[in-house]
């Protein structure tokens, strides 16, 4: 009897072991999968949905393919329970990850960032094309015109109102909020180039600081000629010229414009035909930059009340209207097909 229990416990010690070794080589097997690179190819987005379980987030990683052996990762959350407070978002993973790397970017939160550049120079319809067609943002109708609301502007007119900058979201940002950044940036670099301009520009408020400069930046082919622009135009509001700048009249055909000006459209009484009108058009065309924005609050001391251009992106400026029509005739009248660009006459 007595050898027996001495068999039974050395087979017991055996087994035990055996298990403690299981157990080790498991614990080895499932700590070494945690540094398992992904099964990515390229990066991929990843969306984690609120109250997504371990064992959720397993079954989704395997069904894409992005992790094998899903049963090691639910051992490895077992062994490092830590590793199991992920947070819900949307996210991005590429090949160079390991498993545990995803696990760190899933605790800490770090989704994907979007960025979106509202350019200088374009027009609120065309960012709202441009903001439709941006990835995962919550876009509205009238969008730029509840922000004003928003921010206390009940005037219908946002065009121009917005800072051209690059901006950066998260998945399912609603675009109010980023608009509304980019409307008090507007308002901060305007109210700065109104409170430096230089004495005695033929403007009376800031608004038509904004009006002028969304002008200069249509006009500007080049960055270095935007202050000598500005002098032109400023010169001629001095002087109760008009400003006969085609950006305006393209502004106000709207979709009519096709990519040509004729004489009609040159004559046709708009708000915005600044070859029919004196003094600035009712609204800016577009929006200016903060390079636009100091042009007109500190215009080129310069007698230039016209410009013609080059076709190269830069202009030939002139004091006189007969050494004006002289550079129309070298680069504008002699050029075929015509131009549709027209500089102040």
């Amino acid at each position: 009897m007595k050898k027996l229990i001495l068999i039974g416990s050395s087979t017991l010690l055996t087994l035990l072991t055996l298990v403690c070794l299981g157990a080790f080589w498991g614990y080895q097997t499932v700590i070494e999968y945690s540094q398992t690179p992904l099964s990515l190819s390229e990066p991929k987005e990843l969306t984690v949905e609120r109250g997504t379980s371990v064992n959720q987030l397993a079954q989704q990683l395997a069904d894409d393919g992005v992790i094998q052996d899903k049963w090691k990762l639910k051992w490895l959350l077992k062994f490092r329970p830590e590793l199991a407070k992920i947070r819900s978002g949307l996210y991005e993973i590429s090949p160079s990850q390991t498993i545990t790397d995803l696990l760190n970017d899933l605790i800490a939160g770090k989704v994907k960032t979007f960025s979106l550049t509202l350019v200088e120079g374009k027009t609120i319809v065309e960012w709202e094309q441009q903001l439709a067609s941006a990835p995962h943002l919550q876009m509205s109708p009238e969008v730029f015109a509840a922000v004003l609301m928003a921010q206390g502007d009940d005037s219908g007119l946002p065009e121009g109102k917005f800072f051209p900058d690059t901006y950066h979201y998260t998945a399912e940002a609603d675009v109010k909020v980023l608009l509304t950044q980019s409307y008090k940036m507007m308002e901060q670099e305007l109210a700065k180039a109104w409170a430096e301009r230089a004495p005695n520009l033929p403007l009376k408020s800031p608004y038509e600081m904004l009006i002028l400069a969304s002008i200069v930046e249509k006009e500007t082919g080049q960055a270095h000629e935007r202050e000598q622009i500005a002098g032109v135009f400023v010169n001629r509001l001095n002087q109760g010229m008009r400003l006969q700048t085609d950006p305006t009249v393209i502004y106000g055909m709207g979709e009519r414009y096709k990519g040509n000006i004729t004489r009609k459209d040159l004559v046709e009484e708009t708000p915005f035909n600044t070859y029919r009108i004196f003094g600035l058009p009712p609204t800016p065309i577009a929006a200016p930059s903060k390079a636009s924005l100091m042009a007109v609050s500190k215009p080129a001391s310069v007698s230039y009340l016209y410009f013609v251009s080059r076709n190269d992106g830069t202009h030939v400026f002139s004091s006189t209207l007969e050494a004006h029509n002289q550079a129309v005739d070298v680069y504008q009248r002699k050029k075929k097909p015509a131009t549709p660009e027209k500089s102040p006459k």
